[in-house]
C-alpha cells in the first residue's frame, strides 16, 4: 500500500509517493505552476470569489488528479492522503467555505452569513473529494487543522518542523513564498501573520524567472572579477556552475550542468553581490541595463523592482511583527527560514538585502515544511492527534498587515528605496517621521546553520518528476467578437486565444498562465465588451 504526501503552495504544489510498509519516498513531482490564474494566493481568492468557488475547486482537483498520474500508481493501492497547506488553497481544495478569508470586517462577515468558520482537522475518505476525478476506494484523506482561520496547517507546519515551538529566548519564523507565512515567540506569546510578496521571491514574475527546480540558478558568488553561478541539478541538489562576467556576459568557464533560468535566490544573491562589488550604486539602475548570469538568463532593472517589491514586504512585516510584540531588534535571538527560499537562499547575501533579519543573532534554514509535516502524517496517521494538541495549545494572535498602520508605513519605505532608489538614510528619516525606529543595525557574525541541503531534503529513489505543463483550458463564451486579436496582443503572458468551433466562438484562456482577476487587460482592450472573464468553465 502506498501514500501520497501533498503541499498544496501558492506558487505550485508538491507530492510524495510513499511506501508505508518501508515507510520511504519513492518519488516526487512538482507543478512549475500553480493551476489557478493570478500571481499569488489573493489573486487565487478573488478568482475563486468572483468566477466561482466550484471552478476553482475542479481546477484544483484535476491538478491533482495529474499529478497522481505523473506519480505512477494504481489508485486502489492508496491507502492515506495528507494535505498540507495555507486557508485559502486547502479551503478551495475542499470546497469549503472562503467569503470568511475574503473578508476581513466582522460586520460584512455577519452580513454574509460566515461567521465562526470550522477549518478543524478532517479524516474522511477521499472519494468524498475525488469521485468521478481518481478512484481513490481504499483511502483516507488527511487534513491537519488551522489554528484560526487566519493560521493555515503551512503555518503549523513551520512552526512544528522547525525548533521554533522551543524556544524560550525571542524567535522567529518565516515561510518564504508568494504568501510568506511568518510567525514570533516571546515567552508562550506567538503572533502570526503573512506578507503577500508576490511570485519574484521564488523567481516567477521575472523575466527569466523560474521555481526552484532543475536547472535554476539558485546562488551566485564572486570568483576573481567573475561570478561563479551554482545551478539545481535533477535531484534538487546545488552544483557548480559555469563562470561569467555579469556585465558583459562573457562566459571565461562554461559547465556542464546548463541553467535555464534564475530562482528567487538566486536573484537576490546576484543582487546582493551587484550592490557589494559595486556594480550598482543607485537601486534599481544597472550598467547596461541588465545583470547577465547566462546565456540568455538576464536580470532587469524592472526585474530588481519586482524583487524588491518582494523583500520588501517580508521584511515590513517582519519588523512590524517584532514592533507589535513588543520585541527590541536587538533582542531577536532565532531566525528559521523555511521553504524553497529559505533551504536555498545564502543567509548572509539575504541578511544585507533585508528579506531575512540583519540583526538575528542565530539563523537557521529548513526547507518544505509543509510537505515534511504531510509526510509525517502518511507515513503515521496517529501523530495527527500530536498535530491537533499542539494546535490547541498555540494560543497564537494573528497581524493582519492590510489593516496594520506600522506594516503600511514601513512599506511605504521599502517602495521608495526598491523602485526610486531613495538612500538608506532617507529611509530611516521617513520611519521617525511615522514614530518608527529606524532600521537595525547589523548583528556581527550571527550563527548561521543550514540543516537541509535542497528543498525537499529526500526525493525519493525514483527522482524528481515535473508536471509542467498542466493543460488546463477555461472557456468563456464570446458570440459577440470580431476576431480583431487584440485581446490576445495585449496579453502580458500569451494566456489567451480567441477560436471558433462549431461556428461558435470562444475565449480560450491557459489557467497557469493567465494572471487572473488582478489582469483583466483582456476584457480592458476588447473594442465589442466580447469578454467579460466571469461565466468561465474547463475546457473538457
Amino acid at each position: 500500500m502506498y501514500g501520497i504526501a501533498l503541499d498544496l503552495g501558492t506558487s505550485g504544489f508538491r507530492a510524495q509517493l510513499i511506501d508505508l510498509e518501508a515507510k520511504e519516498v519513492l518519488k516526487t513531482a512538482i507543478t512549475m505552476r500553480h493551476p489557478l490564474p493570478g500571481g499569488n494566493v489573493m489573486d487565487h481568492l478573488d478568482f475563486a470569489i468572483q468566477v466561482g468557488a466550484d471552478l476553482a475547486h475542479e481546477i484544483i482537483l484535476d491538478t491533482v488528479s495529474k499529478i497522481f498520474d505523473e506519480l505512477g500508481v494504481d489508485t486502489t493501492l492508496i491507502k492515506r492522503i495528507a494535505v498540507c497547506g495555507n486557508p485559502i488553497q486547502l479551503s478551495l481544495f475542499q470546497n469549503i467555505e472562503i467569503r470568511d478569508l475574503a473578508y476581513a470586517g466582522e460586520n460584512k462577515q455577519k452580513k454574509l452569513g460566515v461567521e465562526n468558520v470550522s477549518r478543524d482537522a478532517r479524516v474522511f475518505p477521499a472519494n468524498e473529494l475525488f469521485e468521478g476525478i481518481v478512484d481513490l476506494p481504499n483511502c483516507t484523506l488527511i487534513v491537519p487543522p488551522a489554528i484560526k482561520h487566519e493560521i493555515g496547517a503551512d503555518a503549523l507546519a513551520m512552526m512544528i518542523k522547525t525548533d521554533f515551538m522551543d524556544m524560550k529566548v525571542p524567535s522567529m519564523v518565516t515561510d518564504y513564498g508568494t504568501n510568506a507565512e511568518m510567525a514570533i515567540k516571546v515567552g508562550d506569546k506567538i503572533i502570526t501573520g503573512s506578507a503577500a510578496a508576490g511570485p519574484a521571491i521564488e523567481g516567477q514574475g521575472m523575466s527569466c524567472g523560474m521555481l526552484a527546480s532543475p536547472g535554476a540558478i539558485s546562488d551566485v558568488n564572486v570568483e576573481g572579477d567573475y561570478w561563479r553561478v551554482t545551478i539545481l541539478d535533477g535531484l534538487m541538489a546545488e552544483r557548480k556552475g559555469h563562470l561569467i562576467d555579469p556585465v558583459t556576459g562573457v562566459i571565461k568557464e562554461p559547465s556542464e550542468i546548463v541553467a535555464k533560468g534564475v530562482t528567487g535566490t538566486g536573484a537576490i544573491a546576484a543582487l546582493s553581490l551587484a550592490i557589494e562589488t559595486g556594480i550598482i550604486t543607485k537601486i534599481p539602475e544597472i550598467p547596461n541595463g541588465k545583470l547577465v548570469l547566462g546565456d540568455r538568463i538576464e536580470i532587469t532593472e524592472k526585474d530588481i523592482e519586482e524583487a524588491g517589491k518582494a523583500i520588501g514586504a517580508i521584511r515590513a512585516a517582519q519588523l512590524t511583527l517584532l514592533l507589535e510584540s513588543g520585541t527590541k531588534y536587538e533582542d531577536l535571538e532565532n531566525m528559521y527560514m523555511a521553504g524553497a527560499t529559505g533551504a536555498y537562499v545564502n543567509a548572509d547575501k539575504a541578511r544585507k538585502l533585508g528579506s531575512c533579519p540583519n540583526f538575528a543573532h542565530n539563523i537557521v534554514q529548513f526547507g518544505n515544511t509543509s510537505v515534511a509535516l504531510a509526510r509525517d502524517l502518511v507515513m503515521d496517521e496517529s501523530k495527527l492527534d500530536e498535530v491537533i494538541e499542539i494546535a490547541k495549545k498555540i494560543k497564537a494572535d494573528h497581524l493582519m498587515m492590510a489593516t496594520s498602520d506600522t506594516f503600511s508605513n514601513i512599506y511605504v519605505c521599502e517602495l521608495s528605496y526598491w523602485t526610486q532608489g531613495m538612500p538608506i538614510d532617507m529611509y530611516n528619516q521617513m520611519l521617525g517621521m511615522y514614530k518608527l525606529p529606524p532600521l537595525p543595525e547589523t548583528f556581527v557574525n550571527p550563527g548561521i546553520e543550514k540543516r537541509v541541503a535542497k528543498d525537499i531534503d529526500e526525493v525519493g529513489k525514483e527522482g524528481l518528476k515535473i508536471v509542467s505543463d498542466l493543460g488546463i483550458i477555461i472557456e468563456e463564451e464570446a458570440p459577440k467578437c470580431i476576431l480583431c486579436h487584440k485581446c490576445e496582443e495585449e496579453c502580458p503572458e500569451d494566456a489567451i486565444i480567441m477560436i471558433e468551433r462549431d461556428g461558435e466562438l470562444f475565449a480560450n484562456y491557459n489557467s497557469e498562465r493567465c494572471l487572473g482577476t488582478s489582469c483583466r487587460r483582456c476584457v480592458s482592450i476588447c473594442p465589442v465588451s466580447a469578454i467579460h472573464y466571469k461565466t468561465i468553465s474547463i475546457k473538457k
